[in-house]
């Protein structure tokens, strides 16, 4: 066939392989459940293991809320609380630190850190979205459930006598003289420890730097909640609350369905915090603990017309800066991360939020379901069996939602993560 002439093509230059299968509606669940398949024993072990802790830590607080010395007794039961609470955090960095070599960006990358440093690094952002969030109300609820059990009839004693056992009172009694003592101990830890995290000294100052953040917390909520109820009548009859009031009842009754909107919001909001919100702080934690997180302002509006202004006042307005970011500062800490794991999540994809909020929802609700039904399968004729299964059905029913949800939280990171960093590489 030498005689053949042989056509020419000019040869152009390749496009970039699409992955379509990462498009796919069915990716990230799938991708979740790979996950999970991977690193099953790890993420069971670390959940035992940290749960096994933190019930000890329970028990043990609940125990020692009762007594002689009582009032040192609390200070005690708070001081452990803080550590069942840096126990969850500890838990969950864990979780998510184990499924590390099973996602694809992480593999990608040069280089590793220890589960140590992981949590020392993320410890302190993560106590700000855990309080901020509510996430310690679980806790609490478990230390009053804990305690209500092994003094079922306090409730009765405290009726019928009316005498204060302190069933389920372990975290609010304490008295505020040594609430407010030890919450300025708590807070020294936390300056000083924060301060030297700032400035990158010390291995572990910011595991020191959250403790304190959590010790000052409880500690000062005690004072707090005591001299709030103490001016509770005081503080409603004041001119400013009751000018309010009055101001909302005029509203309530000049502004057509004022009642209507505000009666259906309040109805709706709960639902958007525990689908959107709470979802995607989660979100933020598997961001913050893979390394690629920050939570400054700077970050979330890098690349926008915003950043231009915004070095224009960090240059020439420096107490406007300042002024503004005292004002801001409940916001910013607990809006902030969020909505700048958002943007790095939309930048994979903008429907991969939507479609890891439902699986995130679904999931919990499949959890619920699967309690009631470990419940009812459990379920005898004899009495206070329940006190029995109850354990365990709520052991395997948190560990299939934990388990999956660290694993859809590991999932949506890898294909937001890896999706944009593909388009860098190819200049899209």
């Amino acid at each position: 066939m030498s005689g053949t002439p042989v056509l020419s093509v000019p040869l152009q230059a390749a496009a970039p392989r699409r992955v379509t299968w990462m498009r796919s509606p069915f990716t990230l669940p799938l991708h979740a459940l790979r996950i999970a398949a991977r690193c099953a024993l790890p993420l069971i072990i670390w959940f035992a293991v940290g749960r096994t802790v933190r019930w000890g830590l329970l028990l043990l607080a609940a125990t020692l809320s009762h007594g002689s010395w009582y009032q040192a007794r609390l200070v005690v039961v708070l001081f452990l609380f803080t550590l069942v609470v840096m126990t969850s955090l500890a838990t969950t960095v864990g979780m998510l630190y184990a499924v590390r070599g099973a996602l694809m960006e992480t593999r990608a990358r040069q280089g590793g850190e220890s589960v140590l440093s992981v949590f020392d690094r993320t410890a302190l952002v993560f106590s700000g979205l855990y309080m901020t969030w509510g996430l310690t109300a679980e806790d609490a609820r478990d230390f009053a459930s804990i305690d209500l059990l092994r003094r079922p009839d306090g409730f009765l004693v405290d009726a019928m006598t009316g005498q204060d056992t302190g069933v389920m009172g372990g975290l609010i009694n304490l008295d505020v003289k040594i609430s407010a003592i030890t919450a300025v101990v708590a807070y020294g830890v936390k300056y000083l420890f924060g301060r030297r995290h700032e400035a990158g000294n010390g291995r572990f100052s910011g595991i020191m730097a959250t403790f304190g953040e959590f010790a000052f917390a409880f500690y000062g909520l005690n004072a707090m909640g005591t001299l709030l109820g103490a001016r509770s009548d005081w503080l409603a009859g004041r001119a400013v609350v009751a000018g309010g009031e009055k101001l909302a009842t005029q509203a309530q009754e000049a502004v057509p369905g004022w009642e209507t909107f505000w009666g259906w919001m309040g109805d709706v909001w709960p639902h958007v915090i525990d689908g959107l919100a709470l979802p995607l702080a989660w979100l933020t934690v598997g961001i913050l603990v893979y390394g690629a997180y920050a939570d400054d302002t700077g970050t979330v509006i890098k690349g926008t017309p915003l950043e231009a202004a915004a070095a224009r006042l960090n240059e020439t307005h420096s107490l406007t800066r300042r002024a503004l970011s005292r004002l801001t500062a409940g916001w910013t800490e607990r809006w902030m991360p969020l909505m700048n794991s958002l943007r790095l999540t939309v930048r994979g994809g903008a429907p991969l939020f939507g479609l890891f909020a439902l699986c995130y929802t679904a999931l919990h609700v499949g959890g619920d379901f699967l309690g009631r039904a470990g419940l009812y399968l459990t379920t005898t004729d004899k009495p206070y069996f329940w006190l029995v299964t109850r354990v365990p059905v709520s052991f395997v029913e948190d560990l299939v939602v934990t388990t999956l949800g660290i694993c859809l939280i590991a999932a949506t990171f890898d294909l937001a993560a890896t999706r944009h960093r593909r388009r860098v590489s190819a200049g899209t």
